[in-house]
């Protein structure tokens, strides 16, 4: 019953304070609230690479072109390999195209294609196989390990650009986990200063509580679910700001920022997950800024 009674009493007194010494409160959530949306932003640009790049991965493929003297034992024999690759190597998946059926899809394209194929008497084209990989990072090595094979004629992956988008996607993942890290620490440091300066403000009063006894949990406890309690009313303007903001973005461009390649992750229920984030940081942050003010400053 005395650690409830406590408790109640930590909390009560926490809320006084807030209300006590509003300015600082104000300041201390106004901060939180700034850096947490800008936590928000960089948590919802690094998912959303993490999502484009996680779709160019799947889009990302080896076209492997068979020699034009290849045979059905060629390319049974290349199924093989293939198989073999799927189960100990890089290779996800494949799909065979023969030269036949690429002649009907491109007599499709346009009216010039069908003429021009109708006008040869044999088919120019080749037999195929389009393989997706389980590694992009290592979509190099599995095509020059496909080229190895008598009966490949070329194997082809875009060479450059698709390397360059993968690299390009990681370091900006990467930079994005980094910024959320900075600005959480940064939240923190404004929660922590905030709870500094109450406490200076209130020194007469803890040392008051000393001298009647006071034990240590009672004088800390308020200071820790004042953290708390700033915490959790700073995260509150960057979850609105979250939700109604990704929302609007994502019905303004259809699901796509300036171009359909980067397709946006749909808002429900990412959004939540990330809202739920903003609470639990807001809330944990604040209560650890206040435990290392307290630690640091007062001296019991």
């Amino acid at each position: 019953m005395k650690a409830i009674r406590i408790l109640i009493r930590g909390i009560r007194d926490a809320f006084k304070s807030v209300i006590r010494n509003f300015s600082l409160s104000t300041a201390a959530i106004t901060c939180s609230s700034i850096t947490l949306v800008l936590v928000a932003v960089a948590m919802i640009i690094s998912y959303n690479v993490k999502n484009i790049t996680s779709e160019l991965e799947q889009e990302l493929t080896i076209v492997v072109y068979m020699k034009e003297t290849g045979t059905e034992e060629h390319i049974e024999e290349m199924k093989k390999n293939l198989d073999t690759m799927k189960e100990s190597g890089n290779v996800a998946d494949y799909k065979y195209k023969s030269k036949d059926e690429w002649k009907l899809e491109m007599k499709t394209y346009s009216d010039t294609f069908n003429t021009a194929l109708e006008f040869l008497e044999t088919n120019p084209l080749l037999d195929s196989f389009m393989v997706t990989v389980k590694d992009v990072s290592h979509l190099k090595e599995t095509t020059e390990e496909i080229r190895k094979y008598e009966s490949v004629s070329s194997a082809d992956y875009g060479e450059g650009m698709a390397e360059n988008l993968v690299i390009a996607f990681d370091v900006i993942e990467k930079v994005t986990i980094i910024i959320v890290l900075a600005l959480v620490l940064v939240t923190a440091f404004l929660i922590g200063n905030t709870i500094k300066l109450t406490i200076f403000s209130r020194k007469n009063e803890i040392e008051i509580m000393r001298l009647v006894g006071a034990s240590n949990i009672s004088i800390r406890l308020p200071f820790l679910f004042e953290g708390l309690f700033l915490g959790i009313l700073g995260s509150i303007i960057p979850i609105l700001v979250t939700i109604y903001g990704y929302v609007l973005l994502y019905d303004h461009f259809n699901g796509y920022l300036f171009t359909q390649i980067i397709q946006l992750a749909e808002p429900f229920n990412f959004i939540l997950y990330v809202s739920g984030l903003l609470l639990i940081i807001g809330a944990i942050i604040g209560m650890l800024g206040s435990y290392r003010a307290v630690r640091k400053y007062l001296k019991i």
